[in-house]
């Protein structure tokens, strides 16, 4: 078992030294490209492989990394229970899919970009893996770090794009903002502890400090408000990479390490307490936001941030089941959905929905699958997320979080209500000019679709077993919050469908929310922060820096210069002086003795 998962840890790193260090590899990109298609499916194999063989009982593997006076205080390596290697085959699963299905999104573009596309694609595989079996906080710190690098090199793909390197710069910086907390908790528990392992039995005090600062750092990298705002943005890289980064697998990465430090959370109840309101008051404005986009690939981003609201909300609850559950289900049904976009982008050249128009007749497989994603969103009866979502509902409700469970069940109706629209206008409406011509989706690119397609109809049905591997409890059954929680999901369907596939103004007209959203108001709060905040204490701090402390080592060194200049007088070379230098000491050291006696 360990052997296979070290395969699928290492193999996609060897193929981004492979490409990054041999030239044949860098230039010739669909070479470059199917050889790492082939490494990313056989480390899914071996990482299904290992969790067959996987018999209930945990696994670590590691070897000293940090010593300190003789005792080492971190190593590396690899832990392997039921919880990492499941995440680790949801991660292989959507990046070998995704690796597919780029080789058929990326044809025509220049073999060199294709080349350096794949080759961050596997140095992100391996990050992300290497944070999901990590043994402690440091390594999964180091992982954690590398897929935001990973995060900025791909969002950032289409470098000679302005807005697309714009877009790269600011999520990186927002999500470095964030993990400055991440830092502090880490370090908060290595200097009460003495260690960076998962540490199950802290104090309430310190598991506070150190839940509070990991919950920072989840913050930006799951898109938590306000600092969420990284995340549409972050859809000027290519369709795939939002489908494997910025869907199922880096944004979910912080909903992971709550998961696997959840002794240390459950040990500070005021943060659980944070976390499921926060969690649920993201869901509910990213779903409201979602409303007013028409760029189909930013719908699904802030639909994203929703559905990471409702998994922080949900282990916010005192209950770790239900958010991991809605994990690693949303992570099939939202790689579908996206790569469901990137084909009708792909066919329409263009991401705005008004463009696309009658797709189901031009594209009916994948708009099909694309209806089976967006059923699975919205929770539809029988599909996986109708399985996840209620069950992470009910455990809101045990917990007593009235509000935070209000908010999410409204969450749901809008969830129907934006994602109905996007399917009537994109592929129920009249075809556009630029749909005229749309085409099939080729093979490449559909086979990832059918499998994740399966996989969001399927999954749901698995929960129980996905318990027993995590060591949780789960018993799904229909209640009255499912009942109501359904109806308002197929209310939000009804009126959806109403409004923009029949054209009947069943709800009043969204004008003045879409213009309010479309302003920004998060987005201008962060601006001004930054131009009136963060700038001018920059510029203060530079100029204290520059006059003050640099003044005073200049002023330190002016001194001793000139003072040596002053000494370096009475170095006369002659003899005679220092003689006379001699006796007049003689002569005070006398004096001063016969005053003191």
């Amino acid at each position: 078992m360990v052997q296979l998962a070290l395969f699928a840890l290492f193999a996609p790193v060897a193929m981004f030294l492979a490409i990054a260090v041999l030239p044949p590899q860098r230039r010739r990109g669909v070479l470059a490209g199917a050889l790492s298609s082939t490494v990313a499916v056989a480390s899914l194999g071996a990482g299904i492989a290992a969790l067959l063989r996987y018999d209930g009982q945990p696994v670590e593997r590691t070897v000293t990394w940090l010593v300190h006076h003789g005792r080492p205080i971190a190593s590396v390596g690899v832990f392997l229970d039921g919880v990492s290697l499941s995440m680790m085959v949801v991660v292989g699963l959507v990046a070998a899919g995704v690796q597919v299905y780029s080789l058929g999104y990326l044809h025509g573009e220049p073999e060199p970009h294709i080349g350096r596309y794949f080759a961050w694609q596997s140095l992100f595989i391996f990050s992300m893996q290497s944070m999901v079996v990590a043994p402690n906080l440091l390594q999964l710190f180091a992982g954690w770090e590398l897929v935001g690098l990973c995060s900025y090199l791909l969002i950032g793909y289409y470098w000679t794009k302005p807005s697309a390197a714009k877009a790269a710069v600011k999520a990186f910086w927002v999500t470095k903002f964030a993990d400055m907390g991440l830092m502090a908790g880490i370090i908060v528990l290595f200097v009460e502890t003495g260690s960076f392992d998962w540490q199950p039995g802290l104090a309430a005090p310190v598991a506070t400090a150190v839940a509070a600062g990991l919950f920072i750092g989840v913050m930006g990298k799951s898109a938590q408000v306000p600092l969420h705002i990284w995340l549409p943005d972050a859809m000027e890289g290519p369709t795939p990479v939002s489908a494997l980064l910025h869907a199922a697998t880096m944004v979910a990465a912080g909903v992971y390490l709550i998961v696997r430090a959840y002794p240390i959370f459950e040990a500070a109840p005021g943060v659980l307490a944070f976390m499921a309101w926060l969690g649920a008051i993201t869901a509910f404005v990213a779903a409201v936001t979602a409303i007013a986009q028409d760029d189909i690939k930013k719908v699904l981003a802030y639909s994203t941030c929703s559905q990471l609201g409702y998994m922080v909300a949900a282990l916010g609850s005192g209950h770790a089941m239900g958010g991991y559950f809605h994990l690693t289900t949303h992570a099939f049904f939202k790689a579908l959905l996206f790569l469901g976009a990137g084909a009708a982008i792909h066919a329409v050249h263009s991401n705005d929905i008004h463009d696309m128009g009658g797709l189901l007749k031009k594209m009916p497989w994948s708009s099909g699958l694309f209806l089976v994603g967006t059923l699975a969103l919205i929770g539809f009866p029988g599909t996986a997320g109708f399985f996840s979502k209620d069950f992470l509902l009910e455990e809101l409700l045990e917990a007593g979080q009235l509000v935070p469970l209000a908010l999410l069940v409204v969450s749901a109706g809008l969830t129907a209500f934006y994602m109905t629209r996007v399917f009537s206008i994109a592929y129920l409406g009249d075809p556009s000019p630029a749909a005229e011509h749309a085409h099939g989706t080729p093979a490449t690119m559909f086979t990832p679709m059918a499998v994740l397609g399966v996989l969001a109809l399927g999954a749901g049905y698995f929960g129980a077993r996905l318990a027993e591997l995590w060591g949780f409890e789960y018993a799904f059954h229909l209640s009255a919050l499912g009942l109501a929680t359904t109806g308002l999901g197929l209310l939000g369907i009804a009126l959806g469908w109403l409004k923009y596939a029949r054209g009947v103004d069943v709800v009043p007209s969204l004008t003045g929310l879409r213009a309010f959203i479309r302003s920004g108001p998060v987005d201008t709060f962060w601006d001004r922060a930054w131009r009136r905040g963060l700038l001018p204490t920059a510029r203060g701090i530079g100029w204290f820096d520059r006059y003050v402390v640099d003044g005073l080592i200049n002023l330190v060194a002016w001194a001793t210069l000139r003072g040596s200049e002053a000494l370096r007088k009475l170095q006369t070379g002659r003899a005679v002086d220092y003689v006379y230098a001699v006796v007049v000491g003689l002569v005070i050291f006398a004096a001063y003795g016969t005053i003191a006696r």
